[in-house]
């Protein structure tokens, strides 16, 4: 049995090839919903939605989001509404009044649908208005993944992080602002001085998580803070991963990242922004993956690969070693 935390689009690539080495009746995934947000009164689940798409055989790979092809005339639309009534563009926070006022699950993460800021695909909204439909009639956020990972036909067990809410909000000279203003509608570019994740003392791991990190887990390169740091920081995950064996595969190529920000949030966190700052991201680390060509050194059992991955062949290469690492410290 093997657990993989996975956020962002690194640990999706990863399970591409996680079949040469491990079943899917033997997998199980924990999504990082502290990315997710209200847009127009939608829940939206980016990380949980790139594994239904992924698994469905649907997701656009070109982007590693969304879905393949889909039409994006509900977006065109609000875009075309908002220049004819004069309505401003780009992320819209609701006012702080109205961050706590309606679903539980979306506190602290609420924005207007004017103008929307991320660009939803039809079909992938169709996704989001089932969701919130679901979790109005009362299901848990849990119970709602759960139905919509059979309608994909997922045949690994896919469980969010909690269903309780907890919001990746970054701390910039320019103000707060979520994670997704931050890095989708503001493209990374303020200077981070802190990252909060609000909601995550109170918050609870779904049911089944702990039970989950009894088994083998691999973190796979996704970011060290804001797609893996939202499930540290709930209460008793961290402990039970110093429990159990846990293998890291880093998101750095030596001192640059795969993708996205991640080394501009580890320093953020006082944590060195390469693959030796892994160290200090995941302290309960019994083996790390890391590319043939970084010179970082840890006092773990390490294995060197390339670790790129542009192809589901790349894929299966990194399981392999990632499957040796585990034979070595099990």
């Amino acid at each position: 049995m093997v657990t993989f935390l996975s956020g962002g689009t690194g640990t999706p690539k990863l399970l591409d090839g996680a079949g040469v080495a491990f079943s899917p009746e033997e997998t199980t995934i924990v999504a990082n919903t502290g990315d997710d947000i209200e847009l127009g009164g939608l829940f939206v689940s980016p990380d949980v939605d790139t594994l239904l798409f992924q698994g469905g055989g649907i997701l656009d790979r070109e982007r590693w989001w969304g879905i393949d092809d889909d039409t994006h005339r509900t977006n065109s639309a609000l875009m075309d509404i908002a220049s004819a009534a004069d309505l401003p563009e780009g992320p819209q926070y609701l006012p702080t009044e109205k961050q706590t006022a309606g679903r539980e699950l979306a506190n602290w993460r609420r924005f207007s649908g004017v103008a929307e800021f991320m660009t939803i695909g039809d079909r992938d909204r169709a996704v989001h208005i089932t969701r919130t439909s679901l979790l109005d009639q009362g299901q848990t956020l849990s119970e709602a993944t759960a139905r919509l990972a059979d309608a994909f036909g997922l045949d690994v067990d896919l469980l969010p992080m909690s269903n309780d809410p907890v919001a990746s909000l970054i701390h910039t000279p320019e103000g707060m602002m979520h994670f997704q203003e931050y890095w989708v509608g503001r493209r990374g570019e303020p200077s981070v001085d802190t990252v909060e994740f609000r909601g995550s003392s109170t918050a609870e791991p779904a049911p089944g998580v702990l039970e989950a990190l009894d088994d083998t887990v691999v973190i796979g390169p996704s970011n060290p803070v804001t797609s893996i740091g939202p499930m540290l920081a709930l209460p008793g995950f961290a402990e039970a991963l110093a429990q159990t064996t846990v293998v890291v595969v880093s998101p750095f190529l030596g001192d640059d990242a795969f993708s996205g920000p991640a080394g501009e949030l580890m320093q953020a966190v006082n944590a060195e922004p390469s693959t030796s700052g892994l160290a200090t991201a995941y302290p309960f680390a019994d083996a790390y993956v890391i590319d043939t060509d970084d010179d970082a050194e840890f006092d773990r059992p390490t294995i060197q690969t390339d670790i790129r991955i542009d192809s589901q062949a790349d894929a299966r290469r990194v399981i392999r070693a990632v499957a040796e690492a585990i034979d070595i410290v099990s």
